[in-house]
């Protein structure tokens, strides 16, 4: 029981629009507020509030790094690629079934 009480409880995983993200990345580069009071203005934790920004500045050409656009690219030819690996395990398994049943 003395283990639980410094702990804090994760918090839930929440999603926000893009629209969202945009105006709370406009409104730490104004600067001013520090993004620590923004993320607590809104609820929201740094580091998300810092990736955010981090982002914005890649999709701007200000930083290296994937573009938003490019990492949608990236996450569906992967799920694809998972997709096509799983096509072809069934189909060997197939095979591997018949050629048995020919003999």
């Amino acid at each position: 029981m003395m283990e639980s009480m410094g702990k804090k409880k994760p918090r839930p995983r929440c999603s926000f629009t893009r629209e969202f993200k945009a105006e709370i990345v406009e409104l730490c580069q104004r600067g001013d507020r520090l993004v620590g009071q923004v993320a607590k203005d809104f609820d929201l934790t740094e580091t998300a509030v810092r990736q955010w920004i981090r982002q914005a500045e890649v999709d701007a050409g200000q930083r290296d790094g994937l573009t938003s656009s490019e990492r949608q690219e990236l996450e569906a030819l992967r799920r694809e690629n998972w997709r096509l690996r799983e096509d072809v395990d069934v189909l060997k398994r197939a095979t591997a079934f018949f050629a048995e049943e020919t003999r």
